[in-house]
């Protein structure tokens, strides 16, 4: 069996720092609305909610061309929690870590998003949730002041790193969402 061509990924390279200061206004992810000290009850009551996204019908349909399926989205997401406990341990264990760049649409070509089995996913998902929350729930005091850099230069603190990671797995929700009403829509 031939195996098909990854789809096409169209690069985000949107700087999306900007949610660090004012709300977002396709998901509506406000930075003030999450205190850094909810940010792991935030991860954990995020996972469940991806849980029933990935197990729904057409779950590796695309509603578009170049728009990733919520299959894909949750692939991303599962990668992100794994990231970022990645790079919150650098940042907790060395003074002012760089963080090694990471080109999530190459990620998604190459660890073929499209044909990975939702159910691991959802797992898998869960786990780095946990994981990551778990994590954050340890940070206190001055760890929450402990520096990191993006590969573009861009500094982060603990803090401002907890929100900014945050919105991505909200935003993704609501993508999955917006996709999910695109395919019900075409029946």
């Amino acid at each position: 069996m031939t195996v098909p061509e990854p789809p096409a990924i169209v690069p985000d390279d949107k700087n999306w720092t900007w949610v660090l200061e004012r709300a977002c206004p396709e998901c509506g992810f406000d930075p003030a609305n999450h205190p850094r000290e909810r940010i792991g009850a935030e991860i954990r009551a995020l996972a469940p909610v991806y849980a029933e996204l990935l197990g729904r019908d057409r779950v590796g349909e695309r509603p578009a061309p170049q728009v990733w399926s919520a299959l894909e989205y949750g692939c991303h997401v599962r990668d992100v929690f794994e990231l970022y406990l990645y790079r919150l341990n650098l940042m907790l264990d060395e003074d002012a870590p760089n963080f090694p760049n990471w080109d999530q649409d190459q990620t998604a070509v190459d660890e073929r998003y499209d044909l990975q089995d939702p159910d691991e996913v959802r797992t898998h998902l869960a786990g780095a949730a946990a994981a990551l929350a778990d994590r954050f729930d340890t940070v206190t005091g001055d760890q929450w002041t402990r520096t990191g850099y993006r590969s573009d230069d861009t500094a982060f603190t603990v803090d401002s790193f907890a929100r900014y990671f945050i919105h991505d797995p909200i935003h993704h929700i609501w993508d999955i969402q917006q996709g999910y009403r695109t395919l019900d829509e075409a029946c």
